[in-house]
């Protein structure tokens, strides 16, 4: 596949990395985007010179390939892809390739593939992740669907994707259909929750040690260099320290109110979808959400206070604690991402294999860090490991790092500063390490007001019972 014409829609940030990316590997590029001035600017600057070449409309496109035609899709999710695809089709003919390399949302991605399917054409959802930067010089390419079809366009990726330290190409196929958008979007969950609380953290070093952001840059630096190295780290080091050209840092300039393009939400939602516990998604959009409350916080701020008189807190203590707390926190966040890829594979039967999924994610990723080295060792260890946490790896970095996680959940709660993320990683912890929970007295309520049913402590589970709360007819067997 390598050196043959591929075409690309859609020229915005990420299709202008990906196309440059391919030429650089010897890839002839045919391009279009329907906006023909970002279309014109992006063929005489970026791609001057090299193997792109630009098409005046679909039907230029598709003329421009050499059959069967592949065609990348990088166009926003939703009805501006649909129509596309919509558009293409007349166009196409029988064994040509569709590769949506957008977050689509993966149930769109499986209607896509089943309609093309019907139409004998091959579609692709592919999840990519590295942002511009990755994009340009080496994503994480994540595939779903058909692996025949992967297998036309498996050297074409492999050549454009990052490489993890033993050289293996951050590129695989991850399962059936729409498999490869669903462990992106799994990915982008995680993603939220890394992200609040490496913020979480900068509040307490802000607020409770009161650090400068260039101290805060320092201990980042430092964090990155042992076992919380990621690029989430590296470059908030970078953000704390940047400066404009008045000496005054951007960070300290930007709005405290976070936007989203809703790929967390819908990671959270699938997780409800499939019964899986995905908090630290949860926690981090609902955090997203509250901080868009600028006006609402600055009125309640003048009318609500927190703490009077906060406890002392050692502060060297604290500090040491920090990047505990924040490597186990950042545990459970893979944890929950993975129990939920794990639990869509026994939903959906995408054929998804764990171990493929983290080695992948180990370069190119937003979310790559030194973790997913550990991870992709725990997969290869137990291929069928149900939670990492059952790992003796992450067992182990569970047990180490529980006094200093309480302690700093314990502070910042002391002094009012929120760690939704931080907090909610814990209680993670404390309800999947509990061998009873009082989930019994919240069946009887269920029973009492709705007649829901229980199961029996000393009854075969699946077994439902009812009892008459209200009057004298004691206990029945519903089934």
């Amino acid at each position: 596949m390598l050196g043959e014409d591929i075409g690309l829609i859609g020229c915005g940030v990420m299709g202008q990395s990906l196309s440059l990316n391919m030429a650089d590997h010897g890839v002839r590029i045919a391009v279009f985007d329907r906006d023909s001035g970002k279309l014109g600017a992006f063929l005489s600057a970026e791609a001057a010179g090299k193997s792109i070449t630009g098409a005046d409309s679909l039907q230029d496109l598709a003329a421009r390939l050499h059959p069967p035609r592949r065609i990348i899709l990088m166009i926003p999710e939703g009805d501006p892809i649909g129509r596309c695809i919509e558009s293409l089709i007349p166009r196409l003919r029988k064994g040509d390739m569709l590769i949506d390399a957008g977050n689509s949302h993966y149930g769109d991605t499986l209607r896509r593939a089943r309609d093309l399917e019907a139409r004998d054409l091959h579609f692709l959802g592919v999840g990519v992740s590295g942002g511009k930067e990755g994009a340009r010089r080496g994503p994480s390419i994540m595939v779903g669907g058909d692996h025949a079809a992967f297998e036309k366009v498996r050297d074409l990726f492999e050549a454009i994707a990052a490489r993890a330290d033993d050289g293996t190409p951050c590129c695989d196929w991850v399962g059936e259909n729409p498999a490869g958008h669903f462990v992106k979007m799994a990915h982008n969950g995680i993603e939220y929750g890394n992200m609040q609380m490496i913020c979480e953290a900068h509040h307490v070093m802000k607020t409770v040690l009161g650090m400068s952001l260039d101290e805060m840059s320092d201990i980042l630096d430092k964090w990155n260099r042992k076992e919380l190295a990621s690029y989430l780290i590296e470059i908030t080091r970078s953000v704390l320290r940047y400066r404009d050209k008045e000496g005054n840092h951007i960070v300290e300039q930007i709005l405290d109110r976070a936007a989203q393009k809703g790929t967390g939400e819908r990671a959270a939602i699938a997780a409800l979808n499939v019964g899986q516990p995905f908090t630290l998604a949860a926690s981090s959009v609902l955090a997203r959400y509250i901080s868009a409350l600028k006006d609402e916080r600055l009125e309640a701020g003048e009318v609500l206070s927190g703490p009077v008189d906060s406890p002392a807190c050692d502060k060297k203590l604290l500090l040491h604690d920090l990047p505990e707390a924040l490597l186990a926190s950042t545990v459970i966040s893979y944890a929950q991402g993975f129990q939920l890829i794990h639990a869509a594979e026994k939903e959906y039967g995408w054929g998804m294999d764990l171990g493929r999924v983290a080695r992948l994610w180990r370069a190119g990723c937003i979310i790559r860090s030194a973790i997913l080295e550990e991870i992709f060792t725990a997969y290869q260890r137990n291929p069928k490991l149900t939670n990492l946490l059952l790992d003796s790896t992450f067992t182990k970095i569970m047990m180490r790092c529980q006094p200093a996680w309480r302690r700093v959940v314990t502070a910042a709660v002391s002094h009012g500063i929120p760690v939704p993320a931080l907090s909610s990683a814990l209680s993670y912890l404390d309800s999947y390490r509990s061998q009873w929970l009082p989930a019994n007295l919240l069946q009887a309520m269920r029973d009492y007001f709705g007649a829901h049913g229980y199961e029996r402590v000393d009854q075969p589970r699946g077994h439902l019972f009812h009892t008459d709360w209200t009057g004298t007819e004691g206990e029945t067997r519903l089934r």
